[in-house]
């Protein structure tokens, strides 16, 4: 009997252990081997903010931008304090264009794909250069 309940007691805190390492991470993405923790932006307000007038992004974290039909959905520096790397994945979540560097000087310009889009992610300028992200680069989300 004792053994059983060392046994309950053991697998209780492995539990207690998975749920809170997960409530840690929160929403993230993995690509390039790497997890970038996300914020989600997936209302029309939410969206149309995203990271302007924050002062920073750390190395990896970031903002997915979830949209509700795959499109070429436009992005620009507005109000942004800091360069980004701007990552377009399609509805399979395959990595369809990158824009690395896109500067807060650079507004009005405006960036776009060439195809279809369902996500968005923003990442600190410099990820995808450092972690050798490339165009067909999948990708997984985990939120």
């Amino acid at each position: 009997m004792n053994s059983a309940r060392l046994v309950f007691v053991a697998i209780f805190f492995l539990a207690a252990f998975i749920l809170i390492d997960k409530n840690e991470d929160g929403n993230f993405i993995r690509f390039a081997g790497q997890n970038v923790r996300v914020e989600i932006a997936d209302t029309p307000a939410e969206r149309e903010l995203g990271l302007s007038g924050r002062e920073r992004l750390g190395e990896k974290e970031g903002m997915i931008f979830v949209f509700d039909s795959p499109g070429r959905h436009a992005f620009w520096m507005k109000d942004m304090l800091f360069p980004l790397d701007i990552i377009w994945l399609d509805e399979n979540l395959k990595v369809i264009y990158i824009k690395k560097d896109a500067r807060p000087e650079s507004y009005p310009e405006i960036f776009l794909p060439g195809e279809d889009a369902k996500y968005v992610l923003e990442v600190a300028v410099g990820f995808a250069e450092k972690y050798n992200l490339k165009e067909g680069d999948e990708v997984e989300l985990n939120f």
